[in-house]
């Protein structure tokens, strides 16, 4: 997944933003042509992924699927054809570690 330049997305009557891109192959015919299904995704206040807005898929072909080689160069050529601007990596926030636990105390029981 990528993070983009913040995109609004009209759904159910409100404009929400999608700010992560999500994209991975469905079919590919190792030959001429390969289909990337795509999502478009909030993010939630602690930097996690959100709601869905959008989604679809793209087809590569010509010289374009000839030079395909990397994660990368997938990712790069969705967002051109979705005329996103990816921004990064997403990286999901790591959950703060609990407070430890501190050890009881054994109290001292005097036997007469």
């Amino acid at each position: 997944m990528k993070t983009i330049e913040s995109v609004s997305i009209w759904d159910n009557g409100q404009v929400l933003e999608a700010k992560i891109l999500n994209a991975y192959c469905i079919n590919d015919n190792l030959s001429t042509s390969g289909t990337f299904y795509y999502q478009l995704l909030s993010e939630t206040v602690d930097l996690a992924v959100g709601q869905q807005l959008t989604q679809g898929n793209l087809t590569m072909t010509g010289e374009e699927y000839q030079a395909w080689q990397t994660n990368e160069y997938a990712y790069d050529w969705v967002a051109a054809q979705l005329n996103l601007t990816i921004t990064g990596d997403y990286v999901p926030p790591v959950p703060p570690a609990p407070e430890p636990t501190p050890e009881p105390i054994a109290e001292e029981v005097e036997i007469a």
